[in-house]
């Protein structure tokens, strides 16, 4: 089975799987094959959440969102010989075309393992790369078991959708952008669910701006990450249902105590907010952003943010626009009839 070694700490008080000296040598191993994603922002919007915020647009990243960030990493850390037998991966959508792309600017084969409930749109983004789509069932059991499968069969690498320290580094690096480019902002809002990303986030930010605020945003139908802050440990759910595709996974035993101890707060939303706020994004920042991706400015919309102490205390706000990938056939096909 293919393997390379992570010494990234995952037991409970003896450090996190990355850092921000990971991040930053991500930055520059991920820099030839990655956009510098821009930031925008609206006084329309503005206006309505009563702050300046200031959206990071990784849904004009490479494959349509962040995750081209870690696995890039991920891959172009591997050295020749682990990467001779290609690379394989788990996922329902944006990580799967993400590593499928990184694959092949590396030259070298990318087993997808996608459950067959995955938007088309990232099946097809999947397919444009190259990847070789697998097929498993829905269950996280089951794409799990088919990944291991095809790693005994191949001798592949995993590269895991959130819990690895490479993933988590690339990741990171997008707050090294925003923070780059807007140093002013106090307070960053995350879409939360295997925790790659806002680990990655909470990582850098915390080490440039101990007084950063990090808020992770959440489904409703898939409220574990809360969950999991109250209890103190990690909470899965026996079944997700949200709009938010990419967002059904939970946390990993690196991703966790970062969440853990670096995340200040999750806001939980129900999917008629995350619509409201596409809806938003279309029409006002005239940007085609997925669900996962338009959670953020449904939490820093919603009241349960407003009612916080964060709010108060905040001024200038990132959001992290996280991916773009959005099936329209539905409404192309209306627009034909």
């Amino acid at each position: 089975m293919g393997s390379r070694d992570d010494d990234g700490q995952n037991a409970e008080g003896q450090g996190y799987a990355a850092d921000i000296n990971s991040i930053r040598e991500a930055q520059a191993r991920i820099a030839p094959y990655v956009h510098k994603t821009p930031i925008l922002s609206s006084t329309s919007i503005n206006a309505i959440a009563g702050k300046q915020l200031f959206f990071k647009c990784e849904c004009f990243q490479k494959a349509g969102a962040f995750k081209i960030r870690g696995a890039s990493n991920s891959i172009f850390a591997l050295d020749d010989i682990q990467a001779a037998k290609g690379v394989v991966t788990h996922s329902s959508g944006n990580h799967a075309a993400a590593v499928a792309l990184a694959a092949k600017l590396r030259g070298i084969p990318a087993y997808i393992v996608i459950p067959e409930n995955a938007p088309a749109c990232k099946v097809e983004n999947v397919n444009r790369y190259g990847g070789q789509v697998i097929w498993s069932d829905v269950t996280m059991e089951s794409r799990e078991s088919t990944a291991k499968k095809v790693q005994e069969e191949t001798g592949a690498i995993l590269i895991h959708p959130f819990n690895d320290k490479y993933t988590i580094s690339g990741q990171g690096t997008v707050c090294l952008e925003l923070l780059e480019q807007v140093p002013e902002i106090d307070t960053i809002i995350v879409p939360i669910s295997g925790g790659g990303l806002i680990s990655g986030v909470a990582l850098a930010a915390k080490a440039i701006n101990p007084s950063i605020r990090v808020l992770a945003a959440e489904p409703k139908g898939a409220d574990d990450s809360a969950q999991s802050k109250a209890a103190g440990r990690i909470i899965k759910l026996p079944a997700t249902n949200t709009i938010a595709d990419g967002l059904r996974a939970f946390l990993g035993d690196l991703t966790w105590p970062v969440v853990r101890d670096l995340v200040d707060d999750v806001i939980v939303v129900d999917d008629n907010a995350i619509v409201d706020a596409m809806k938003m994004c279309y029409e006002t920042l005239k940007v085609a952003v997925e669900p996962s991706g338009a959670i953020g400015l449904a939490a820093a919309l919603s009241d349960e943010f407003k009612e916080s102490s964060v709010w108060h205390e905040s001024s200038k706000i990132g959001i992290i626009v996280s991916g773009g990938n959005v099936d329209l056939r539905v409404l192309w096909e209306s627009l034909c009839k």
